[in-house]
């Protein structure tokens, strides 16, 4: 049996810029008021957190100072993932330096390997290091998914311990074939509830971004029996949760913790600002959730 990283929200947390680089007294604040707003773990540089648009030398450097930063306060995940198994090696081998408590690695985009080449890839990364390891399946990005027969031959490796799950369908299956040797999370803000009912331990989060209180409640009143409440919370974040991914994650929500008075700045390119429709769509639902 594998013990949950964390029980409740992590935040996805976006890195913030300026013109010229990381804007890391920003990001210190970030960390600091996502805490004491209740968030369970941090992820820094995963998808939100534009890592895809960092070098190395950069992306370790965000990692490093937010290990610095946090101390252990809250569980700290690090996003190490590459299409490239040698590039995810070193890269999960330099969070593990530093600290992390586990390393996130999403499934090889573009080159699209096997089932059994994501068996051999993510085996590979884990052997090479002793902390636990999150699986990340979001086929709507990388267009592979990995079955819950792979995730199942992953299971049995010890330092796999989870997956961010993305694919609502399988969750199911998943849970049958892996029981209690691979934690789920959810990795989509609309399917938290249903995910927990089937046996998962939290989320990872966009909407913790700007809702970190909310987003631990949710899962805290589900873990506690109060299932009323985590209902009502889950269909009060829906129309959020379209606003938040009415545009390329993580353009709406960079631009709803600006509308917030955040100052995170804007996304790197290829990603570009939130459209005008986005921007009212994102605005009439922050409004009505009273954010803004």
């Amino acid at each position: 049996m594998k013990k949950p990283l964390f029980i409740g929200s992590c935040v996805a947390l976006v890195t913030p810029f300026t013109e010229n680089g990381v804007n890391y007294e920003k990001l210190e604040e970030l960390i600091e008021w996502q805490i004491k707003e209740g968030t369970d773990a941090i992820l820094i540089c995963g998808t939100t957190g534009e890592a895809s648009t960092m070098p190395d030398e950069e992306h370790m450097e965000v990692l490093r100072f937010a290990a610095d930063r946090i101390k252990n306060r809250v569980h700290i995940m690090m996003g190490a993932g590459s299409n490239d198994t040698r590039h995810a090696i070193k890269l999960s081998q330099y969070c593990e330096s530093i600290g992390a408590g586990s390393i996130l690695t999403v499934t090889p985009y573009y080159n699209k390997t096997t089932q059994e080449g994501l068996y051999q890839h993510f085996k590979a990364i884990a052997e090479s290091i002793d902390i636990p390891v999150v699986l990340y399946n979001v086929p709507s990005r990388t267009n592979l998914n990995i079955n819950p027969a792979t995730l199942k031959r992953l299971s049995e490796i010890n330092n796999i311990v989870a997956v961010k799950e993305c694919n609502l369908m399988q969750v199911a299956e998943t849970a049958w074939l892996c029981g209690d040797e691979l934690i789920q999370y959810s990795g989509e803000d609309g399917n938290v509830l249903p995910l927990l009912a089937l046996g998962g331990k939290g989320v990872i989060s966009v909407a913790a971004n700007i809702i970190p209180a909310d987003m631990h409640k949710l899962v805290k009143a589900f873990m506690d029996g109060d299932l009323e409440t985590s209902r009502r919370m889950q269909i009060r974040l829906e129309p959020l949760v379209k606003a938040l991914f009415c545009e390329t994650n993580p353009i709406p929500v960079k631009a709803a913790m600006n509308l917030m008075g955040m100052d995170v700045g804007r996304c790197r390119m290829p990603l570009v600002d939130i459209s005008q429709q986005g921007m009212e769509i994102l605005k009439k639902a922050m409004i009505e959730y009273g954010l803004i």
